[in-house]
This record gives C-alpha cells, sequence and structure tokens, in this order.
C-alpha cells in the first residue's frame, strides 16, 4: 500500500493518506478568538480533504482541543454551522496547552477518502 504525504515538511506533513484514510495534522486558525480561528481551520481542513478526494461528509473522527474550555460554545457555533448535519463523526472535545499561546483552538481529523 502506497503512502502518500500532502505538504510533507521537515517537522510533519498537513496531511497523511494510507489505505482508503487521511490523517490531517492539528489544524489552527488565525484570527482574533475562537470564532475567527475555527471558522479559518474549518476552511483549511476542506481544502485539505479536497486535495485528496474527501470532504466534510467523510470526515470519521474529530478531535477539538480548546486553550480554554469557556470558549466551547462559542466554537460549537462554528462547528455546527459546519459540519454535514447528515453525516456527523465521533468527535471529542478537551482542554489542552496549545502549541503558541496565540492558538485558542485546533482541530484534528481522520477521514475515508472516496
Amino acid at each position: 500500500m502506497t503512502i502518500t504525504r500532502i505538504q510533507p515538511g521537515p517537522r510533519m506533513s498537513q496531511a497523511v493518506v494510507y489505505n482508503g484514510t487521511v490523517h490531517l495534522a492539528g489544524q489552527v486558525g488565525h484570527g482574533a478568538d475562537v470564532t475567527e480561528q475555527s471558522r479559518d481551520a474549518l476552511a483549511s481542513i476542506e481544502k485539505l480533504l479536497a486535495e485528496v478526494g474527501s470532504d466534510k461528509s467523510r470526515i470519521l473522527s474529530t478531535t477539538v482541543w480548546l486553550a480554554d474550555m469557556a470558549d466551547f460554545a462559542a466554537m460549537n457555533a462554528v462547528w455546527d454551522a459546519w459540519v454535514d448535519p447528515a453525516n456527523p463523526p465521533a468527535r471529542a472535545c478537551g482542554e489542552a496547552k496549545l502549541a503558541t499561546p496565540d492558538y485558542l483552538v485546533e482541530f484534528l481529523v481522520v477521514a475515508a477518502v472516496a
């Protein structure tokens, strides 16, 4: 089986496709608050999924890390507007110290490739 690495860098790839599944690196967004960062990160996820022939209806699981669980409702408002309501993935959400203090949310995604 072939392993395909999408946008590989010296430390990580943005996505790795293997055996009909794509694993996305933690996706973060830019913006002043968790709403803007969530929208930006989810747009990046959508682009990466499209690049490998998948889409948000094929997401199997998502892990969401928030720098502060006080942002849970704001992140969920963005998520709920974005996620495919007919095909919601398994999802977990927790609080974690992210790579930099500027990051308020990070999404990890595993999806099926068409």
